[in-house]
C-alpha cells in the first residue's frame, strides 16, 4: 500500500483557500511594507524551525517514500535549505536597497530610482520528490521580499505535509505563512495569488499556468524534462561514472534535474559499463537497506517496470548495476540500471524516466550530440564531461538548457548566488539567489522631478520655440 495512506487530510473548501488569502491580502494592507529586520526575522525563525524538527522531518518523508535514506534527506533538503536560508540573511540588506537610474538629458535635474517591493500574496506548489527543500527555498525567497505565502503540498507528501502545517502553525501567523494540507490542486492555482511558483511535471504546469491566467497571475514554472549527459573523448570514463552516477541515483533517480540519458563516444560503452557497475554496487551493495530509496508510490514503480519491459521488447538490452539485485514490488525498490540500444521509438527515450534506468546512446562526432538535443523540447539541465575548453565552449554555446554544469552533475542547484530555472519546455523564471528575490518583488521605477523641469519648455500653446527644440532634440 501507497504511504500517502498513513496521513489523510480533509481538502479545505474553496471558501476556506479564499478566506486564507483574504487574511493575508489585508495584511499586507494594514502591515505595510515589511523591514530588513522584520524579514531577517522571518528567515531565522525558519531557519530554526528546520533545526529543531531535524528527526521528524526525516522520518515523514521517509514514511512518503515508504523509505529514503535519512542521509539524503539531510543532505539535499535540510542542508540545502538552511544554506539557502543563511544566504538570503547575508544578502538581504544589498538587495533591498533602492537601485539609482539614469536620467534623460532632457529631464536634467531629476532624478530615478528602481524601488524592490513585495508583490503581496505569493502561492507555492510542492512537488513531492524532494518535498521540503522545494516548499523552503521559494519561501525563503518569498519572505526575503516581504511577501506572505500559501503553501500547497503534493498528495505523496501527506505526512511531510501535515508536520509542517503544524510547525508553522507554531511558530508564524497564518496571515503571514500557512500550508494547506489536502488542497486540490486546480482549485489553489485558480486562486487570484500575486504571483504563483509551480514545481512539478509539463503536463500539470500547463493546467496552472491555465487556471493562473484567468486571474492574470503571474507564474513561476519549474518543469524538468529529458536533461542529458555527454561524455566527450577526452574525459576519463571512470572519473566520468564516479561523478554523474551520484546524481543519477540519488532519490532512486526520482530527481527533476538527474541526468535522464547519457551520451558517450563509440567504442566506450563496455568500459563505462564496466565502472558503472563497479561504483553503483559499491554504493549500493544492496537496495533493501535504508541508504537505497524507494519508488514514490505503486503507480510510478509499475510505469517504471513497464518501461523496461517496453525497451526490451523493442531490442533494449538492460544491464543491473547491482548484482543479484531484483525489482521488489512489496518495497517499490527498482534496482539502478542501464539500457543500451535503445531508440527513439522506445518510452525510455521518449518520457522524462524520474527513476533509477540510465539509457545510453553511442556517437561518432560530437555534432550529432548537439543536433539530437536541439532537436528536441529544451532540458532543464545540461551535463558535458569534457576537460577542453573548446567542446565546452562548442557545446554551452550550440545548445539551450535551463542550466550546465561542467564535469559534474545537479551540483549547480546547491549555488545559491546562481539562479535556478528551466527554458522553454522545462519551464519560465527563476528562483534561488538575487534573481528569486527580484522574481517575488515588484521593481517599482520612481521618477523625481527638478525643482525647474526643462520638460515645462515643451507646453503648449505650441509654436517656434517647440519646433526649435524639438528639432535640436532629434539632432542630439
Amino acid at each position: 500500500m501507497s504511504a500517502v495512506a498513513q496521513v489523510t487530510s480533509i481538502a479545505p473548501a474553496v471558501s476556506e483557500l479564499e478566506g486564507l488569502l483574504h487574511s493575508q491580502r489585508m495584511a499586507c494592507r494594514e502591515h505595510g511594507i515589511m523591514s530588513l529586520a522584520e524579514r531577517r526575522h522571518h528567515l531565522k525563525v525558519l531557519e530554526q524551525m528546520l533545526l529543531d524538527n531535524q528527526d521528524a522531518i526525516v522520518e515523514a518523508v521517509s514514511k512518503d517514500f515508504g523509505n529514503r535514506a535519512p542521509q539524503e534527506t539531510r543532505l539535499l533538503e535540510l542542508f540545502l535549505s538552511v544554506d539557502g536560508i543563511r544566504y538570503a540573511r547575508r544578502k538581504l540588506r544589498k538587495w533591498m536597497k533602492p537601485q539609482r537610474r539614469g536620467v534623460s538629458i532632457w529631464f536634467a535635474g531629476a532624478r530615478n530610482k528602481v524601488i524592490p517591493q513585495p508583490l503581496g500574496v505569493v502561492g507555492i506548489v510542492t512537488p513531492w520528490n524532494y518535498p521540503l527543500f522545494l516548499a523552503i527555498s521559494p519561501l525563503t525567497c518569498a519572505l526575503a521580499a516581504g511577501n506572505r505565502c500559501m503553501i500547497k503540498m503534493a498528495a505523496n507528501s501527506a505526512n511531510l505535509a501535515a508536520l509542517l502545517h503544524r510547525l508553522i502553525g507554531e511558530n508564524f501567523p497564518p496571515e503571514l505563512v500557512t500550508v494547506v494540507p489536502g488542497a486540490r490542486g486546480s482549485e489553489f492555482s485558480a486562486l487570484p495569488f500575486d504571483h504563483l511558483l509551480f514545481t512539478g511535471s509539463g503536463e500539470t504546469g500547463k493546467a496552472v499556468m491555465g487556471a493562473a491566467a484567468k486571474n492574470l497571475t503571474p507564474v513561476t514554472l519549474e518543469l524538468g524534462g529529458k536533461s542529458p549527459t555527454i561524455i566527450a573523448e577526452d574525459y576519463p570514463v571512470k572519473k566520468a561514472a564516479e561523478r554523474f552516477l551520484f546524481a543519477k541515483f540519488m532519490n532512486a533517480g526520482q530527481t527533476c534535474v538527474s541526468p535522464d540519458y547519457l551520451f558517450i563516444p563509440e567504442g566506450k560503452l563496455e568500459e563505462f559499463i564496466r565502472h558503472a557497475k563497479a561504483v553503483v554496487s559499491r554504493r549500493y551493495p544492496d537496495i533493501e537497506s535504508r541508504d537505497y530509496t524507494s519508488i514514490i508510490d505503486d503507480k510510478a514503480y509499475q510505469r517504471l517496470v513497464d518501461t523496461v519491459a517496453d525497451a526490451e521488447a523493442k531490442g533494449a538490452k538492460v544491464v543491473s548495476l547491482v548484482p543479484g539485485s531484483c525489482a521488489n514490488p512489496a518495497t517499490r525498490k527498482l534496482p539502478p540500471r542501464i539500457l543500451t540500444g535503445v531508440t527513439d521509438e522506445m518510452r525510455v527515450m521518449q518520457e522524462e524516466i524520474f527513476g533509477p534506468l540510465l539509457p545510453i546512446k553511442t556517437y561518432r562526432d560530437l555534432g550529432e550530440v548537439i543536433d539530437y538535443i536541439n532537436d528536441r523540447d529544451r532540458p532543464l539541465a545540461l551535463y558535458l564531461f569534457s576537460n577542453v575548453k573548446r567542446t565546452q565552449k562548442k557545446v554551452v554555446e550550440s545548445t539551450m538548457s535551463g542550466g550546465v554544469c561542467l564535469n559534474e552533475a545537479a551540483a549547480h542547484v546547491a549555488q545559491h548566488d546562481m539562479p535556478f530555472g528551466g527554458v522553454g519546455a522545462s519551464g519560465m523564471g527563476h528562483y534561488h539567489a538575487k534573481e528569486g528575490f527580484f522574481a517575488l518583488s515588484k521593481m517599482r521605477p520612481v521618477f523625481k522631478q527638478a525643482v525647474f523641469p526643462s520638460v515645462s519648455l515643451l507646453f503648449p500653446p505650441y509654436g517656434k520655440r517647440f519646433d526649435w527644440i524639438y528639432k535640436l532634440m532629434l539632432k542630439l
